[in-house]
């Protein structure tokens, strides 16, 4: 009798274990790493972008954040399979001073170049903005070109070309606060201007913005932050002024995000559905969630890419390509970096409710 319970119990653990796996792989068609092994114990803040030939993704790696030797790494995908990661820049300043390199970002010009941005320096404070390009869809790069000073390009998400011809780069400054702004280039870095901060630092310490399209023509960003909560803003003028920074209806867990405006016009954000307890700042990087809005507004829960509490999964970054199918790729415990193809039709989703993520 004892033996039939718990053939019973193992039956039913089993079952819920395999619904539950076959819920969090809805729409899922590819869940991959981009390299098994690598000649770098760390990486982090992956990049990806479409371009003529195939995807490209990259990240920083090295011994550790923040370390020396961290520099700019790029990977390919060629015929379903991931190219053998390449370093295509590093911090190297002079034959005795080497700084890291940080949070590159990926742009194709549409019929141009591959853009390549990202940052040096031995914090962030201190970071200086740099862009590769390459004019044969990745594999190879020009020489760093250092962006104008006081200008870093987008700070982590990818840049959004707006109907008038200029492209938004979000970004952001840590230091004296956390304050996002925004810097825009008509000629893809030629020239830059700014705009904004648009948040003081002191209520809202916000940074790493995504930028999206609305139907209407209303541009929305959602941010990162201290508040325990994804921040945004609403510019109803192309970007010209932009409403007071205030909660989103999602939590944040001082995480990076990322988000992207589907070609039917839904929203869609990547981010570690966490709210941090009692009134601290920081929470766990697990779980990683997909959520998906018609407005910006009402989110519903889509899809679970990881949660298992051992480690973290974040600073994802998220694209769609011009079949239609979302292409993810994220920090999988600070070792490795995930590729994740998601047919969108194929997801179903669920209201969030006072910031809980439904069963």
């Amino acid at each position: 009798m004892k033996y039939i319970r718990l053939s019973f119990v193992l039956l039913v653990a089993w079952a819920t274990i395999t619904s539950s796996k076959a819920q969090k792989k809805e729409g899922i068609l590819t869940d991959e790493f981009i390299f098994e092994k690598a000649p770098f114990p760390e990486s982090h803040a992956s990049t990806i972008a479409e371009t003529p030939t195939g995807l490209v993704a990259a990240w920083f790696g090295g011994t550790k954040e923040r370390n020396p030797d961290v520099g700019i790494w790029v990977s390919r995908s060629v015929s379903g399979k991931w190219t053998a990661p390449v370093e295509v820049s590093n911090g190297i300043i002079n034959d005795t001073l080497r700084y890291a390199c940080w949070n590159p970002v990926l742009y194709q010009i549409p019929k141009g170049d591959l853009l390549l941005f990202y940052k040096v320096g031995p914090n962030v404070p201190k970071w200086k903005g740099y862009m590769l390009t390459s004019k044969d869809n990745g594999k190879s790069w020009s020489k760093p070109h250092a962006l104008p000073d006081g200008f870093l390009g987008p700070i982590k998400n990818k840049p959004v070309l707006l109907s008038n011809g200029e492209l938004w780069c979000p970004s952001s400054m840590e230091g004296n606060g956390w304050k996002v702004h925004f810097e825009v280039t008509s000629d893809f870095g030629k020239t830059w201007r700014k705009v904004g901060p648009i948040n003081d630092g002191k209520l809202v310490n916000a940074i790493q913005p995504s930028l999206l399209l609305h139907r209407n023509g209303d541009l929305q960003i959602l941010c990162r932050s201290q508040n325990r909560s994804i921040m945004e803003s609403w510019s109803k003028d192309n970007g010209k002024t932009w409403s007071e920074m205030k909660a989103s209806s999602l939590p944040n867990n001082n995480s990076g995000t990322d988000a992207v405006t589907l070609h039917d016009g839904r929203q869609l954000l990547v981010y570690n559905h966490v709210k941090p307890p009692g009134m601290e700042k920081k929470g766990p990087r697990t779980p990683l969630n997909v959520a998906i809005s018609d407005d910006g507004k009402n989110w519903e829960a889509a899809l679970v890419l990881e949660d298992s509490p051992i480690s973290q999964y974040s600073y994802p970054s998220v694209i769609q390509t011009a079949d239609g199918m979302v292409h993810v790729v994220y920090t999988w415990r600070r070792e490795r970096i995930k590729y994740v193809k998601i047919d969108p039709s194929k997801l179903t989703s669920k209201p969030i409710i006072d910031e809980k993520w439904p069963n």
